[in-house]
């Protein structure tokens, strides 16, 4: 070999540089990275922190004014034999049940129905929106209006009905009350779950459905052999939101009960804010709040096997 034909050793390191550099500007993975760098920032800013924080505080007898002590489980403790907590906790497990429960019936009736071919589709599909984009805050008002013990539309329309001889006391019964704010999240929640549903129903091939048809299954058996199987899911996921988005309601019940009458609203999520800021105990009310986090945990958890199935059945295989 000539002489020539050699490369000085600090080219030959500036190429391979040059090469490696444009083999990692090359990478997917690493172009990945980079799009996901600003949205792990402020994650970690915005999320991570403030859950460390709370973690740390359930543990010490913070005050508003005062720092805290380490107390260890004494919060905790605490809260287990608190009678009010075990409510608000029954009154997230009502809340949560029922309403999940009543919205997903007739989200998927509203989905399958307006994946039909009916008149003005399109119109209804952006009308079922509107519960959803509206603020909380002022669906909140709207139906404290709707649910007054003097000027209520709801017992003004029944008695002109003849169908009661007095107004109804929506949020001063225990009862009553629970079930007003459940129907009013079920009026929120409603459009989020139909129209996720409906993205589903649109996936799958209206072949299946005439094959289905040609071999003599009827309504019930398409719906039971074909649609159901394949939105599982997407079930999965769009319920598992619900939930979260349920078992953490705030707004909602602040604005409309404050969790009473005699704490029958209350939920663990207004429970943790009332100990926290207007009484005061910053510990106890972190207690509280990070207490909802195994149950948060076990609905993602089921939003986890429920896009597993779905792997399954496209035919991936768990690595």
């Amino acid at each position: 070999m000539e002489a020539g034909a050699l490369h000085p050793p600090e080219e030959v390191a500036g190429r391979a540089r040059t090469s490696a550099l444009s083999r990692l500007g090359n990478s997917r993975n690493l172009l990945g990275l980079l799009f996901m760098l600003p949205a792990g920032v402020l994650l970690l800013v915005f999320l991570t922190y403030p859950l460390g924080l709370g973690v740390w505080l359930g543990f010490t007898d913070t005050k508003i004014g005062r720092g805290g002590h380490w107390v260890g489980w004494e919060n905790y403790a605490f809260l287990w034999g608190d009678s009010v907590t075990r409510l608000a906790l029954f009154n997230t497990f009502f809340y949560t049940v029922v309403a999940s429960i009543i919205k997903f019936g007739l989200g998927l009736w509203l989905a399958i129905l307006l994946n039909e071919r009916i008149p003005f589709k399109t119109f209804f599909r952006t009308v079922i929106l509107l519960p959803y984009i509206v603020p909380t805050a002022l669906s909140a008002i709207a139906f404290w209006w709707i649910y007054d013990s003097q000027f209520s539309i709801v017992s003004w329309a029944l008695m002109k009905m003849g169908l009661i001889d007095q107004y109804i006391d929506f949020l001063g019964n225990p009862m009553n009350a629970r079930l007003s704010t459940i129907a009013a999240n079920i009026w929120r929640g409603v459009p989020f779950v139909a129209i996720t549903l409906l993205a589903g129903l649109q996936t799958i091939p209206p072949s299946l459905y005439e094959a289905g048809a040609i071999d003599g299954a009827g309504g019930w058996k398409r719906f039971r052999y074909i649609t159901l199987p394949l939105l599982t899911p997407i079930i999965a996921v769009v319920m598992t939101f619900s939930v979260l988005f349920t078992f953490t309601d705030f707004q909602l019940i602040y604005v409309l009960t404050r969790g009473g009458p005699l704490n029958a609203t209350h939920l663990m999520a207004t429970l943790s804010f009332q100990r926290a800021i207007p009484g005061g105990a910053l510990g106890e009310g972190a207690a509280i709040a990070i207490a909802m986090v195994p149950f948060l945990l076990a609905a993602i958890l089921f939003s986890y096997f429920g896009l597993q199935r779905r792997a399954w059945q496209q035919g991936a295989s768990d690595e």
